[in-house]
Order: C-alpha cells, then sequence, then structure tokens
C-alpha cells in the first residue's frame, strides 16, 4: 500500500495547493490553510502530486 506523507517544513499550504487541486483520489485536501492528508488507502500511487509540487514536499512511497 502507498504512503502519502507531506514535508510540511517546506509546503505552503493555501498559499500553493497544487497537489490538491491535481489529486484524482482526492486524498490531498485544504482543511484550513494547511494541507492533509485524508483516506490514503485510496492514492492510487499516480505521484501526480509529486510531479507539481514546486517545494517538492508531496511525496509517494510504496510500503513493500
Amino acid at each position: 500500500m502507498p504512503i502519502v506523507t507531506i514535508n510540511y517544513d517546506k509546503c505552503k499550504g493555501i498559499d500553493c495547493a497544487e497537489c490538491v487541486d491535481v489529486c484524482p483520489m482526492e486524498v490531498l485536501v485544504l482543511e484550513g490553510d494547511k494541507v492533509e492528508i485524508v483516506d490514503p488507502e485510496d492514492c492510487s500511487f499516480c505521484e501526480v502530486c509529486m510531479d507539481v509540487c514546486p517545494e517538492e514536499c508531496a511525496n509517494v512511497e510504496d510500503d513493500d
């Protein structure tokens, strides 16, 4: 099962939110001004969040 993480030390949250805009499974959402991970088991491991994040905060890893 993939593991989705956000590096909050670099993430700009609501000021960017590119990952939220592109996540096809709606695993990444805005909660207030912060990007949150919801239902990580729904992640399709597409890595599009990693591709669009200008700060390289979003990470998807296979935990197998």
